[in-house]
C-alpha cells in the first residue's frame, strides 16, 4: 500500500491529539506505518501546548506578570491533557503497577491489563504530573525574560518525546497482539533515519546556544533506551502502555534538562 506522508501525519494528529482531524482506515494505516509521523505531529501539537507560555509571556499591560507562576502552571498541566487526552497517561499508570508486582513478564503482563489502579500506578501517576507542573512552572518563569526561547523549548520537547516514542516503534517488538504490535510489526531500524530528520532541528531550540537542544535530545534519547531495556528485561517487549508512558516521561525530563541547560548555556 503507499504511503501518503499527508495522510501519516494527519493520522499521527488524530491518534496523538484531540486535534480535529478526521479519522480514516487510510490514515490510520500511513500512520502506522511511518514512524517518522509521529515525531513531525509533535510540531504542531507542541505549538498548541506552548499557548499558555506564550500568552502569559506576551500578554500586554503587564497581565502576565500579575499571573502567578504556579497558575501558569496549573493551566499548562489541564491545558495539555485536554489537548492531547489521558491515554498515555493510563499506560503510566498500567506501567507504574507492572513495575512494582512481584513475578515473572506473565504476571506483569497481566497487571497491565487490569482496569484497577494499585499503589504503584498512583505513585508513577503522581510522579509524571508533578513532574509536569513544576516543569511548566521552570518554563513560565523562563517564559518572562525569554519568551521565544520558552515557546521553542516546549514545542522542541514535544517533539524529542514523540521521536523517543517513535524510537521504540523502529527497534521494539510487541510481547503480544495490541497497539503495540500494531505499530512494531509495521517498521525496522531502517526507519530510525526518517525520525532522526525529523527531530534534528530540535537541536536548535536554544538558538545560538547549542546547549538546551542539545540536552532535550539527550535525554529524550536516554528516556527510550531505559524504556525499551525495561519493556524488554520485564515484560518481553514493547506494548502499547510502554509507548505512551515512554511519551509522558520524555517530556517531563525533557522540559527540566532544557531549562537547566539554558540556564547554564
Amino acid at each position: 500500500m503507499t504511503r501518503s506522508p499527508v495522510a501519516a501525519v494527519a493520522g499521527a494528529l488524530g491518534f496523538l491529539s484531540r486535534v480535529p482531524v478526521a479519522h480514516s482506515d487510510a490514515r490510520w494505516d500511513a500512520f502506522r506505518r511511518t514512524p517518522a509521523a509521529i515525531p513531525t505531529a509533535g510540531y504542531p501539537i507542541g505549538a498548541l501546548l506552548a499557548l499558555p507560555i506564550a500568552a502569559v509571556a506576551l500578554a500586554p499591560g503587564g497581565i502576565g506578570a500579575a499571573v502567578p507562576t504556579e497558575t501558569v502552571a496549573v493551566v499548562f498541566v489541564a491545558w495539555l491533557y485536554a489537548l492531547t487526552g489521558i491515554t498515555h497517561l493510563d499506560g503510566v499508570a498500567d506501567l507504574g503497577d507492572a513495575a512494582v508486582v512481584h513475578g515473572d513478564a506473565d504476571r506483569r503482563r497481566e497487571v497491565l491489563k487490569d482496569s484497577s489502579l494499585g499503589v504503584g500506578g498512583a505513585l508513577a501517576l503522581a510522579l509524571v504530573v508533578l513532574g509536569l507542573a513544576a516543569a511548566a512552572a521552570l518554563v513560565a518563569d523562563l517564559a518572562r525574560f525569554a519568551p521565544i526561547a520558552a515557546v521553542a523549548l516546549v514545542i522542541g520537547t514535544e517533539v524529542a518525546a514523540k521521536a523517543a516514542t517513535a524510537t521504540l516503534v523502529c527497534v521494539g517488538e510487541a510481547p503480544h497482539e495490541g497497539l503495540g504490535s500494531a505499530l512494531t510489526a509495521e517498521s525496522g531500524p531502517r526507519s530510525l533515519l526518517g525520525v532522526g530528520i525529523v527531530a534534528a532541528p530540535v537541536a536548535l531550540v536554544g538558538w545560538p546556544a547549542l546547549a538546551p537542544g542539545i540536552a532535550v535530545l539527550v535525554a529524550a534519547a536516554l528516556v527510550a533506551a531505559a524504556a525499551l531495556w525495561w519493556a524488554r528485561s520485564r515484560l518481553g517487549g514493547v506494548s502499547g502502555d510502554v509507548l505512551g508512558a515512554t511519551n509522558e516521561i520524555a517530556r517531563v525530563v525533557g522540559l527540566h534538562v532544557g531549562v537547566i541547560a539554558w540556564t547554564l548555556s
